[in-house]
């Protein structure tokens, strides 16, 4: 599952990190803390979304030695 949803996790944060960088460097006073504060949630999210989860999924059916999920 993660191979097939790889794409979609990287295109919509990167879209939305690019829509943060964009409000960082036109914005001015309020807007600038809430692109950083959006930047940083995202950068966080997708750090998440890909490297936690998947360590966590690897740690529990590697425990288990599951071949296949069925689901």
């Amino acid at each position: 599952g993660y191979k097939g949803a790889l794409s979609a996790i990287v295109d919509s944060n990167l879209t939305t990190l690019f829509a943060g960088v964009v409000l960082l460097y036109f914005g001015n006073g309020p807007i600038k803390g809430f692109a950083v504060t959006l930047c940083i949630g995202i950068s966080t999210s997708m750090f998440t979304a890909l490297f936690v989860t998947r360590f966590i999924f690897d740690l529990i059916t590697h425990k288990r030695r599951l071949e296949r999920l069925s689901i």
